[in-house]
């Protein structure tokens, strides 16, 4: 196992106006070890807080999944959203779903046709077309503590990556990015999925695991929790990450 990314060391970086800054390290305790980076390289990327994914008659409330247990992780989020606010990360806003007239979904070629139990609900139950996770719906929108703000990126997608047939890494890129913040919903789905396509291009990337939730069993968090610290990246706390955010120094100028 590599070590974490300890090696960002305070070094010299020019500004927007051709000066010379300071890059602060910023150290959060995390597993198998400490996650270090600094702000002007580092973003949070927010994984599809949506009423589909968290609340009473979204959509996987609607078929069959739990998610009266998902307040804490909405709360543990909108904690490391505010503190990656205060700290100047770059913020990208995942929100994932599909056109009123599913293009996106491929049809019956696409494997997303068939694994999506969102489509796959809306073909059985007719009067449900275009109201499961599709643009423009409340199913759709963001829950209330986890609104973009002007200036954040909001990236829409339609497979479970937000790396897949986005311009997420385009974002990135032109920032600089290297290393990622996670906080999202699934657990298990969308954000592992997310964070191994971002360990497959080179970001270090790292899981708030308080501030997601997964799609299914208690077991199936677990399950990330290992894929990610064993094998793509590191996990933290939201307290730990929001407190290391908020108590970094100043940046020089």
């Amino acid at each position: 196992m590599a070590r974490a990314p300890a090696g960002v060391r305070p070094r010299r970086s020019p500004g927007a106006s051709g000066r010379r800054r300071t890059l602060t390290t910023i150290a959060i305790p995390a597993r198998p070890e400490t996650f270090a980076l600094d702000a002007a390289r580092a973003a949070l990327v927010v994984v599809d807080m949506q009423n589909a994914y968290l609340s009473p008659g979204g959509y996987l409330d609607t078929v069959g999944f739990e998610v009266g247990s998902s307040g804490p992780a909405v709360a543990a989020a909108a904690a490391v959203l505010g503190a990656a606010r205060a700290a100047g990360l770059f913020v990208a806003h995942l929100q994932n779903g599909f056109d009123r007239d599913q293009t996106e979904a491929g049809g019956p070629a696409s494997p997303v046709w068939h694994k999506s139990n969102a489509l796959r609900h809306m073909r059985a139950h007719p009067e449900t077309r275009g109201t499961l996770i599709t643009h423009g719906t409340w199913d759709h929108a963001f829950v209330d503590p986890m609104r973009p703000r002007p200036g954040e990126a909001m990236v829409l997608k339609a497979r479970y990556s937000g790396f897949a047939g986005t311009n997420l890494e385009q974002l990135l890129r032109a920032r600089g990015v290297t290393h990622l913040i996670l906080v999202g919903v699934a657990t298990n789905v969308c954000v592992e999925s997310t964070l191994r396509d971002a360990y497959h291009r080179e970001f270090f990337a790292l899981m708030v695991r308080d501030a997601t939730h997964q799609a299914g069993p208690e077991a199936v968090f677990g399950a990330s929790v290992f894929n990610v610290e064993r094998f793509f990246g590191w996990t933290a706390a939201a307290a730990d990450v929001a407190e290391a955010l908020h108590g970094r120094p100043s940046r020089a100028a």
